[in-house]
């Protein structure tokens, strides 16, 4: 009797372990609309084929617009030759532009204004025509990102390309946590390092082999950012490597990492984006031959 009792309370155990299969056409079916909505938000009019110009500010005024005498200097045909001054003091910007500008936020014209940066929360963004400006925070340097709607890369871009959708590269993985989350420092593109925090590690396994990336939070997002590369960078995806988020653990640490959700950073299609690099223990030792490849992307 109590051996029948342990078989049946293995069997419930092993039941409640097993993972639903997935069908493979539904399957596809999510991964064909998760790209789609990855080129509608490339294209999009805050997507990063928009961006035109990332120039940093230095301490006191920094005029902008036509005139080659500008601190930044923008298209002659989108803006006046002095359109407006910014002013970085004590780590604060601040706009300050004549009647005449143009320039306006919320829909309203605006001449004087405190300027928010995207560590603030939601970054002060102001207008002239289909040009967009914000201003962006990394270290203790502020910079202002210029974007244009009406950009040729924006125009011309025709989508992505991508390996095709692979249950393989579905891994159940693990979730390892630090306690307390632990800094790491993360580089990016432009050399300058920054602490971000880990909650964890995800540890997978692949062919019989045991790998392990650390995870980075972000500010109010629930999913788990990773940074890795990979042996395919270079080749056939972005050679500074990729990105990829994967849902919090359950209740049991397991978590799904999902290599065909995989994409290319920004900087594969710009050149006016800060992306963050692979720390050294992000560097796998293989090939995801799953996600977003790098062809032909406008730069």
């Amino acid at each position: 009797m109590l051996v029948a009792l342990s078989a049946a309370a293995v069997l419930v155990s092993s039941c409640a372990r097993a993972v639903p299969k997935i069908d493979p056409a539904v399957y596809t079916k999510e991964i064909e609309q998760y790209r789609a909505e990855r080129i509608a938000n490339l294209k999009s009019e805050t997507g990063w084929l928009t961006l035109i110009g990332l120039f940093w500010l230095k301490e006191g005024e920094n005029k902008f617009g036509s005139d080659l005498k500008n601190d930044i200097v923008l298209p002659k045909e989108k803006v006046k030759p002095l359109t407006g001054t910014l002013i970085l003091k004590d780590g604060v910007v601040r706009l300050e532009a004549p009647a005449t500008s143009g320039l306006t936020a919320q829909n309203q014209p605006v001449t004087s204004l405190e300027l928010k940066s995207d560590v603030d929360g939601k970054p002060t963004v102001f207008n002239l025509g289909s040009l967009s400006f914000q201003i962006i925070k990394r270290g203790d340097k502020f910079a202002l990102r210029v974007r244009d709607k009406e950009n040729a890369d924006r125009m011309k871009f025709t989508g992505t390309e991508s390996y095709p959708a692979d249950l393989k590269w579905r891994i159940e993985a693990r979730f390892e946590p630090y306690n307390p989350p632990k800094p790491i420092p993360i580089m990016n593109v432009l050399n300058m390092e920054t602490d971000e925090t880990s909650p964890g590690a995800v540890r997978f396994e692949l062919n019989g082999q045991s790998y392990r990336l650390d995870a980075v939070s972000e500010k109010d997002e629930p999913r788990l950012f990773m940074i890795f590369a990979d042996q395919t960078n270079g080749k056939e995806t972005y050679g500074a490597g990729r990105y990829l988020y994967v849902d919090p653990p359950d209740s049991s640490g397991r978590v799904v990492i999902d290599f065909n959700k995989a994409y290319s950073p920004p900087c594969a299609f710009t050149n006016f984006a800060t992306c963050p690099l692979p720390p050294q223990q992000n560097r796998l030792p293989l090939s995801i031959e799953a996600g977003e490849k790098d062809r032909g992307h406008p730069k």
